[in-house]
């Protein structure tokens, strides 16, 4: 492998990350790329990173700290580059970054037919907490395409 780059997203990123996005099948019909990305460059930018490969945008990853618990939301490689240690490397990088904010523990969810991506965050040390993942829908973006 090349040299690999983690670093953070710039707004010349979006269209790669987006389709990187779609690539990973991480975009479900109530996820809005765009959004999420103007969304995070609000909060914490520095923590969306992205890895670069002989220039092209091959991973990425949103992190995020509220001051409770840390986040983990769109990490994803490109098939192509997938089990070569990329998302291990961004994932270094996001808790390096999260624990110099203080972040005592990170959280994520994964959706559970994901069997290879839970496998992997195994791996890495993370253990499933005895908990109910729930949410609430804020805003009603049933009638906005996807990609806006």
């Amino acid at each position: 492998m090349n040299t690999l780059e983690i670093r953070p997203y710039c707004p010349e990123d979006e269209h790669a990350v987006i389709d990187l996005w779609r690539q990973c099948h991480l975009v479900a019909p109530a996820n809005h790329p765009k959004k999420d990305i103007a969304r995070k460059l609000k909060v914490h930018p520095e923590l969306f990173l992205v890895a670069v490969l002989d220039g092209k945008v091959v991973g990425s990853c949103m992190a995020g700290y509220e001051g409770h618990r840390g986040w983990i939301n769109y990490l994803a490689v490109a098939p192509a580059h997938q089990r070569k240690g990329i998302a291990k490397q961004l994932m270094a990088v996001a808790e390096k970054k999260l624990r110099a904010l203080g972040c005592p523990k990170i959280n994520l969810q994964v959706r559970e037919q994901n069997t290879d991506v839970i496998t992997f965050y195994e791996r890495i040390g993370f253990k499933r907490d005895p908990v109910i993942s729930m949410g609430k829908r804020l805003e009603d973006d049933s009638n906005t395409p996807a990609d806006s």
